[in-house]
């Protein structure tokens, strides 16, 4: 199996104290249960139901392609899309007023990074630097257009890396790119389901792009703005690419799974917005002709067209930066093909999204807020008294406890992408199994040992089993009197404890 050195190192602990407590030396951990002492956590506490009450999180988005096209010789493939940055969430403006407060000015709070490929298995690594400009949402966004991968570098998978850095020299941290597969150009051959790596599932997310006569700088990407699909030059949108079930009417469609293959019908939904577009019919595109019979699955960088579904041959087209319908031309000789125009050739590719989100409201951090935690899936076993909690994802390390809300839970690190904790009992939240006849949910956080909060999507929910007490009505029903029954209704949840649930 394949390790990520730059994981590891973040994952060890010292022989003896380190210099801070978030930067840890090379050593495996003793596996303990660690819980924050009375007095500290009872500051944490109150700086938590704070946060909760009006969260200050910081979040880094970093939106890339899945596959990267190899460069030969003294040719430079760009990455296309180009990996994309954005920041976004209040704790930025919190950030830059305590930059203020220290005299350094609004110049010193400028977020500046560098985006390169990982070092690994090469000894030069270029990066670009990147620029912040904010929009109108108030989010900072930069690209790098300028990254590709030489034929020199042997590596099948490589991640992004990108360091970022306020304008008076203070590093804020390094996040990473999820793997990008290595590609030397475009596979021309029929796509077998048998090898799925360059397929394209439904429910996946990809990116759009137009390019006239191959030049780069006539780039046109499909995006939204304003609520309405628009052809960038300088911005992408990742959608999300559904199979849809041609037999149902056009309002309902409901998704299916399974690989695209040309002639499905699809629809393309935005990520950010969820705007949408109408249902569509994806084509093969051979020598700008729409190809009418293929059914083979759908690769990555293939030429491809969009047809709406139901009409007289007019497809999704651009012009200039605006997205319009186009009518083909049907050829008299060749009843499966239909000529197109440039604007209705689309290249498509696969696209992923990592989300660093983090909060320095407890806390003002010095040191970087890196390495980011990453929470994947939770994993519940036992009941009763004891029920345990996995946290699986990624970048793990001794220095993080695990928080159902504001209640801190006694936490055991296993490795860089496991965590295990011990569920706290309802009555740290100020319930009682007797009287608890609502679902009770409260956010996970992670939570490093200097204040900083590392928040998720997921969140953990307390349900009574009021279906464990055979022929008996819910609590509110029950006569004030009956304290027997109310005593066996205590033992039963007990026993059981609670119905758990987790999403994300």
């Amino acid at each position: 199996m394949e390790m990520d050195p730059q994981r590891q190192t973040g994952a060890a602990v010292p022989a003896e104290p380190p210099t801070h407590p978030c930067r840890p030396r090379s050593r495996s951990p003793p596996r303990c249960w660690l819980r924050s002492n009375p007095y500290q956590a009872s500051l944490l506490r109150d700086g938590v139901r704070r946060y909760l009450q009006l969260p200050a999180d910081q979040t880094v988005l970093i939106l890339h392609a899945k596959v990267a096209q190899k460069s030969y010789g003294n040719e430079k493939r760009f990455f296309c899309p180009p990996p994309c940055v954005y920041l976004s969430g209040p704790g930025w403006k919190l950030k830059q007023e305590q930059i203020k407060a220290r005299d350094l000015g609004e110049a010193g709070f400028r977020v500046c990074g560098y985006m390169g490929l990982d070092s690994m298995g090469s000894s030069l690594m270029e990066t670009q630097k990147l620029s912040f400009e904010e929009q109108p949402d108030a989010k900072g966004f930069s690209c790098a257009k300028a990254l590709y991968i030489s034929d020199t570098d042997k590596r099948k998978h490589f991640r992004l890396v990108l360091r970022l850095f306020f304008s008076n020299g203070q590093e804020i941290g390094t996040f990473h790119s999820k793997l990008i597969k290595v590609i030397s150009k475009p596979s021309q051959k029929k796509q077998s389901l048998k090898n799925t790596d360059l397929c394209i599932s439904s429910g996946s997310k990809v990116s759009l792009f137009n390019r006239l006569r191959s030049q780069t700088v006539s780039t046109r990407y499909l995006s939204v703005e304003g609520g309405a699909f628009i052809a960038s030059a300088r911005q992408w949108a990742a959608f999300t690419l559904h199979l849809a079930d041609e037999c149902c009417p056009r309002s309902e469609f409901p998704l299916r799974e399974g690989y695209i293959r040309y002639g499905s019908v699809v629809q393309l939904v935005c990520t950010a917005t969820g705007v949408t577009l109408p249902p569509l019919i994806i084509r093969k595109v051979m020598k700008q002709y729409a190809m009418l019979d293929v059914d083979e699955p759908i690769s990555q960088l293939h030429k491809c067209a969009f047809q709406f579904q139901g009409s007289d041959r007019m497809y999704l087209c651009l012009s200039t930066e605006k997205v319009i319908q186009f009518q083909a031309s049907p050829c008299p000789k060749e009843s499966n093909r239909e000529l197109l125009n440039d604007g209705s050739c689309w290249t498509i590719i696969s696209t992923e999204t990592v989300e660093y989100t983090f909060s320095e409201s407890l806390a003002c951090v010095r040191e970087p807020v890196s390495p980011v935690p990453l929470i994947a899936a939770l994993q519940l076993t036992g009941g009763g008294d004891v029920a345990m909690l996995e946290v699986q994802g990624e970048y793990f390390h001794t220095h993080l406890k695990v928080w159902f809300g504001d209640v801190e839970a006694e936490t055991m690190y296993r490795s860089p992408k496991s965590l295990v904790c011990v569920v706290p009992d309802v009555s740290a939240f100020g319930s009682d199994w007797r009287w608890l006849r609502y679902p009770l949910t409260v956010p996970l956080l992670l939570i490093r040992d200097d204040g900083l909060i590392y928040s998720s999507s997921f969140t953990f929910t307390y349900t009574p089993e009021q279906s464990c007490i055979p022929g008996q009505q819910v609590l509110s029903d029950v006569p004030q009197d009956s304290d027997k029954l109310l005593d066996s209704i205590h033992q039963e949840f007990t026993r059981t404890n609670f119905h758990l649930f987790m999403q994300s």
